[in-house]
């Protein structure tokens, strides 16, 4: 495949590249590259981390790139996922998440057999590399940026937020270091451990990250977009100056079910969902369900769009491209119920392969005890 062609596969889909120029160098040079993409381990998967997530990873395994998953139980333990203890994140990550992310992979093309998994604590048992990276960037990095780097919830707690919250943004970054990884990525929400990466790459003095020549280099970070929960908005409707911010604010979450679809809901779920969910005739600006046409089915460049009604609503049609479908549906000349309809059948066929996988005997035992635990939680 020539450079162009990879160029074209890795950039496509995304929000942002750090940097453009610093790809084409590494392509052009012909420098070997290691992808990582990082998850904690907290509930059920839903189609943001699944589907999102992993037709990028698709994306670069077709770009000829060596991909893999980190399982990041010491970050969920950090963050107080699924209850705080260790051990269940540690067999949820190996078992139900793992597999999880497997299927996704499925769903979108790509192989999973060709997938690295990394387990955390695996990676941090007597390994003391690890340890001394995680000090070496914390000697480069100051307490403001650290806070700035920390979730919103950690922010917000201010002075009161546990010390060990401010521990996780050195320790993702010297995850990358410590694994070699010249091919960051990671939704838009992780862009400050990223840049904090890019900026300490070239002090350290612990795990530097090298080319093939031997040069201190810094990694690539490759960040895509997240994808909108489906609930109405706390506030509607929403300021232009504020958008952006509650844009991140409003992402599919698991803690949050009505919001989200998960990997293994059945067709039945699925369409009760998305019937449900907001959806405001003509709006094109704030729109999970456009949100998700975009950035879940039209990431295929041949994908298309059926939307099946009666004549009297103007008959059957169908959209070749993501703006031929804004365009129409912000001239409302079609209903939010018609557009639903059709998004829920495409979901569904969607995550087939994910519904089959978790059919498994041994697969569908995981899932009913995630099932089981989140019920008590």
């Amino acid at each position: 495949m020539d450079i162009e062609k990879r160029i074209e596969l890795i950039k496509r889909n995304t929000a942002e590249i750090l940097t453009d120029e610093d790809l084409r160098n590494f392509l052009e040079s012909g420098e070997k590259l290691n992808h990582y993409i990082g998850f904690e381990v907290s509930g059920k998967i839903h189609i943001g981390t699944g589907i999102m997530c992993m037709s990028k990873v698709k994306d670069f395994q077709d770009a000829g790139i060596n991909c893999s998953i980190f399982l990041a139980d010491w970050h969920s333990w950090i963050n107080d996922k699924l209850g705080g203890d260790l051990d269940i994140i540690k067999k949820v990550a190996v078992g139900y998440f793992k597999e999880g992310l497997k299927a996704s992979l499925k769903c979108v093309g790509g192989d999973p057999d060709k997938i690295k998994f990394v387990l955390g604590s695996e990676l941090y048992h007597n390994n003391d590399k690890f340890w001394q990276t995680l000090i070496d960037v914390s000697k480069n990095t100051s307490l403001n940026r650290i806070l700035r780097s920390i979730t919103i919830a950690g922010r917000k707690e201010g002075e009161a937020v546990d010390f060990a919250k401010l521990i996780y943004p050195p320790m993702q970054v010297a995850d990358i270091f410590v694994q070699g990884i010249n091919v960051a990525h990671a939704g838009i929400d992780q862009r400050k451990a990223h840049v904090i990466a890019r900026d300490v790459a070239m002090k350290l003095k612990t795990s530097p990250l090298k080319n093939k020549k031997g040069t201190t280099i810094k990694p690539i970070a490759i960040h895509h977009n997240l994808i909108l929960g489906l609930t109405k908005p706390p506030m509607w409707p929403i300021p232009d100056d504020k958008m952006q911010e509650l844009w991140s604010e409003l992402k599919m979450s698991k803690s949050k079910p009505e919001s989200a679809v998960f990997i293994t809901d059945s067709p039945e779920e699925i369409e009760k969902k998305i019937n449900n969910a907001f959806c405001p005739e003509g709006e094109i600006k704030f729109n999970p369900i456009l949100d998700w046409a975009k950035n879940l089915l039209f990431r295929n460049d041949n994908f298309k769009l059926k939307v099946e009604r009666p004549e009297k609503f103007g008959g059957n049609t169908t959209f070749k491209s993501y703006e031929e479908l804004e365009n129409i549906f912000s001239q409302k000349k079609l209903h939010p119920m018609d557009l639903k309809k059709a998004i829920s059948r495409e979901i569904i066929k969607l995550l087939e392969p994910a519904r089959k996988h978790f059919e498994q005997p041994k697969i569908k035992k995981m899932k009913e005890e995630m099932d089981r635990l989140i019920a008590t939680r």
